[in-house]
């Protein structure tokens, strides 16, 4: 049996008083597409910051292809493809600079890097953008940006925190067909989002996260059978999981008296 990709064994982080991960366990196997979700504040980002080496575990263990990102950083993050939440890119550089620059830090020699940014950009309709400054770029060619330099040097683990955010349908469905050949040649994926309709269809499994741990995890099918109803859509399941759908309920009645009670009398 292969070994994982990504492996967290009670993992706890703790920030001041606030207590982010309490105890989370979980794997990610060659292959996967593992979607962890949760509400807001749930600890999604710490943990990827975790497994990509950007904070400490206050205790527990994290793994990224056997190798330790507190003992082997540069092993770690030679093996990562990391898209943030919030991507940070230099707004001074060009599209071209930005990942000329990023090819050269991940050691790629000049033709290969030119070779593989060039399709890259080709495919996420970037050409004209090549030389255009960071800055002049919308929200969704920066994402664009960020995920071809998250990909350039065609690491077996992917790390992506809403990945799609910001972008048009194409580029939303290439996105998503790359997840898969990745996967289909034996990489492994962790996807952070909060579109449901985008795990549920996408995601291998599901890891649903709540207050700092992993209440339920395993295929859509083992999560339904964990609330023994199979007509339930993988939203219903999320907030049955965390403990929010009576509140979603009870705020939906409140949204409705407050707008549509005069309307109705």
């Amino acid at each position: 049996m292969s070994a994982p990709l990504i492996e967290a064994f009670e993992l706890t982080k703790q920030f001041g008083s606030v207590q982010a991960l309490t105890g989370l366990t979980f794997r990610v196997m060659p292959g996967e597409i593992y979607g962890l979700l949760g509400p807001n504040g749930a600890g999604k980002t710490t943990t990827i910051k975790l497994i990509n080496g950007l904070v400490d575990a206050t205790s527990g263990s994290v793994t990224v292809d056997g190798f330790d990102p507190t003992k082997n950083p540069i092993e770690v993050k030679s093996r990562i493809g990391y898209v943030a939440e919030k991507p940070i890119l230099y707004d001074s550089l060009s599209t071209r600079d930005f990942l000329e620059f990023v090819a050269s830090i991940r050691k790629i020699e000049e033709i290969t890097a030119t070779r593989i940014v060039t399709q890259l950009a080709d495919a996420f309709g970037m050409e004209k953008y090549f030389d255009a400054p960071i800055a002049t770029l919308s929200m969704g060619m920066k994402q664009k940006v960020a995920l071809i330099a998250s990909l350039v040097h065609q690491p077996p683990v992917l790390l992506l925190d809403e990945p799609l955010s910001g972008l048009d349908a194409k580029s939303s469905r290439l996105v998503k067909d790359l997840i898969l050949l990745h996967t289909q040649k034996g990489g492994a994926v962790l996807f952070s989002t909060h579109i449901m309709e985008v795990a549920e269809h996408l995601c291998t499994r599901i890891g649903i996260i709540y207050q700092g741990k992993i209440v339920a995890e395993g295929t859509l099918d083992q999560l339904k059978n964990k609330t023994g109803n199979k007509n339930e859509t993988l939203e219903d399941l999320f907030l049955k999981l965390t403990n929010e759908e009576t509140e979603v309920a009870d705020k939906t009645r409140i949204l409705g008296d407050v707008f549509f009670k005069n309307e109705a009398a």
